[in-house]
């Protein structure tokens, strides 16, 4: 019976548990007959027991075993035989991810959800410790766990630049000032080699080491699904997702996808190909998509739409949202990212009983979703643990951002000629000024998708270093560092400043949030500029999330770096700017010289930049 696959299910149970509760009966036909047989047996009686005993064991073993709880049958078999058990509810259920706000034990219960999100800035408490977010992964996992099936869920959370969620996590610059870390001979070539040629990256393990370190950092709370890498193209930076991109060119995207082996980790010699096994690599396994068409063919993973993303198949969003559902999972999306779980859940069921979705297509979703927690492990090791919690922004998470954030620096100017640079600035000066709102802005530094779903100003968001903090930690102790947000130019005049810091830059914004028709400077950025560049020598750094209008201010400006939102690790700025490195990056995006000019992309007929795709000037670290 051990063989036959329909053994243990819901038919076949009740018999085995009856037969296995008569005989604790003080009263009853299976007494009676031992009883018989005592009295007929004589000597025989005890060992009469004991085998009756055995059978009894014996039958309870074959009806508590279950195929797909044995991690040593093969993957497809334990699948099998999950699917076989499973009713239309608890296979919609597994289709279903919900957000931990709402993602109570009764609830995981109750609708079986396979899958629980952290939107941004959802936390599980402010300045959560890692431990209080595996407490919480695991008090939902309790939940999923207590079903009759006992399927685990699988817990997912944006993680875009580090563990951005997270307090304490180490944030690492955003996409696009990762895009500039690449090694470019020239556009043509790359063109045409791009697939052959292994130099293009000048660390092509940079980008496989931040990934690598985010794993870790989500692992160390708990989780094991993130919703990255973004891999999205932007060709118009008036798009306020425009940071979570590379670069305008896909092909300097598809490089650095070099990332999702080191969220995945590297797949070992002996595994069958496609067979993951690190946690944390699920997420590379599914195409986060608001709007899809058949995307499964040969995809070994699940495809999971974007939050309220089939809500947006209609115009306005949700005006029919049974049309949604049937074209978003009909179209291929196996698991939906919803708001209202229950009315999700209700279509869905409906749909399929009226034989508006096919059973077929539920299915097919299932057991993809299914085979994602078989090969995780998950049935064996569904609850979190605490050994990977000093990870959480570890020195060695801390020195790679801080590296990461000196290779994304770009140096668009550097004094009125070759002759007569200003960088490297030197760190023994009598007096200098730093100035400009985004110097000492922690939450500026880092940008949007950092702690919060938008981002926040100020620096009590999470830990770090500013740019101004990174100064006075570089300079001679004998250099006076005078920080004055926005100075007026007599201030600047009358101090006698050796040399001035200029850090402006964008607000932190996160998608539709961010979107802009101006692409100007916050105020009093521009300000800044013209009152200290006017009356000192000035270096201007900026902070922002995409090229942004820098033309008026150019004939002023002696030297112009611009570090895009490189995150926590501000100490990297100052690496490069006083010398202990040098410039290295290239640009990803071209840099315009007005909007009207948007969109502008290298290879156009119109391309007239301020400066072009490719661009960036390089010094060499200060000797000594």
């Amino acid at each position: 019976m051990v063989g036959n696959e329909s053994w243990g299910r819901d038919e076949v149970s009740p018999i085995i548990g009856k037969g296995f509760e008569s005989s604790h009966k003080p009263k009853g036909l299976s007494e009676q007959r031992l009883d018989l047989g005592t009295q007929k047996m004589g000597r025989f009686s005890i060992p009469m027991l004991g085998i009756l005993l055995l059978c009894c064991l014996a039958a309870v073993s074959e009806a508590t075993y279950a195929k797909y709880k044995d991690p040593k049958q093969p993957v497809g078999v334990r699948i099998e035989d999950l699917m076989s058990r499973m009713t239309l509810a608890e296979k919609i259920g597994q289709m279903t991810q919900i957000e931990r706000s709402v993602a109570t034990p009764d609830v995981m219960k109750k609708y079986f959800i396979g899958s629980v999100l952290s939107g941004g800035g959802s936390v599980p408490a402010i300045k959560a410790t890692p431990e209080t977010w595996i407490k919480m992964v695991n008090t939902i996992q309790k939940g999923s766990l207590s079903t009759r099936l006992q399927i685990p869920m699988i817990y997912g959370i944006d993680a875009v630049h580090g563990h951005n969620n997270v307090y304490k996590a180490t944030i690492f610059p955003h996409n696009v000032g990762l895009g500039v870390t690449r090694k470019l001979l020239s556009y043509v070539v790359l063109s045409v080699l791009l697939l052959k040629w292994n130099g293009a990256f000048r660390d092509p393990q940079l980008i496989k080491k931040i990934g690598d370190a985010t794993a870790l950092e989500v692992r160390a709370t708990g989780i094991s699904y993130v919703f990255a890498p973004c891999i999205a193209v932007c060709r118009d930076p008036r798009w306020g997702r425009c940071y979570e991109s590379y670069s305008e060119d896909h092909k300097i995207v598809q490089l650095m996808t070099e990332i999702i082996p080191g969220l995945q980790g590297d797949i070992p010699g002996n595994s069958k190909k496609g067979v993951p096994f690190v946690s944390v690599e699920v997420a590379l396994q599914t195409i986060l998509s608001s709007n899809i068409h058949d995307l499964n063919n040969g995809n070994k993973g699940f495809v999971i739409s974007d939050w309220l993303g089939i809500d947006k198949i209609t115009s306005p969003p949700h005006a029919n949202y049974s049309y949604s559902v049937e074209a978003g999972v009909g179209a291929g999306i196996d698991m939906i990212m919803v708001s209202n779980f229950t009315e999700f859940i209700d279509v869905l069921i409906y749909q399929v009983k009226h034989n508006i979705i096919p059973i077929s297509r539920i299915d097919d979703a299932v057991k993809r979703i299914l085979r994602v927690k078989v090969v995780m492990g998950f049935f064996e090791n569904p609850m979190a643990d605490y050994s990977l919690v000093n990870q959480l922004r570890s020195q060695e998470h801390r020195e790679l951002a801080r590296e990461a954030v000196r290779k994304t620096l770009v140096l668009l100017k550097n004094g009125e000629s070759a002759d007569k640079p200003l960088l490297p600035l030197p760190k023994k000066a009598t007096k200098i000024l730093v100035s400009g709102i985004h110097a000492d802005n922690l939450g500026y530094q880092c940008g949007g998708w950092t702690i919060t779903w938008q981002g926040l100003g100020g620096n009590d968001l999470t830990s770090g270093t500013t740019a101004l903090q990174a100064i006075k930690n570089t300079v001679d102790p004998t250099t006076r560092v005078v920080y004055s947000e926005n100075p007026d130019s007599d201030f600047v005049k009358s101090n006698k400043f050796s040399f001035a810091i200029v850090v402006v830059g964008e607000p932190s914004y996160a998608e539709t949030f961010g979107d802009s028709l101006n692409l100007t400077l916050s105020e009093p950025g521009p300000r800044a500029i013209y009152n200290v560049c006017g009356a000192v020598k000035c270096v201007v750094v900026v902070i922002s999330g995409r090229p942004v209008v820098m033309q008026p201010y150019l004939s002023s400006i002696n030297a112009l770096v611009v570090a895009w939102l490189p995150g926590t690790e501000g100490q990297g700025v100052a690496d490069v700017l006083f010398g202990d490195y040098g410039f290295t990056g290239k640009l990803a995006r071209t840099w315009f010289k007005t909007v009207d000019q948007l969109p502008m992309n290298v290879g156009d007929p119109h391309y007239d930049p301020l400066f072009p795709f490719g661009f960036g000037l390089t010094t060499k670290p200060t000797e000594g």
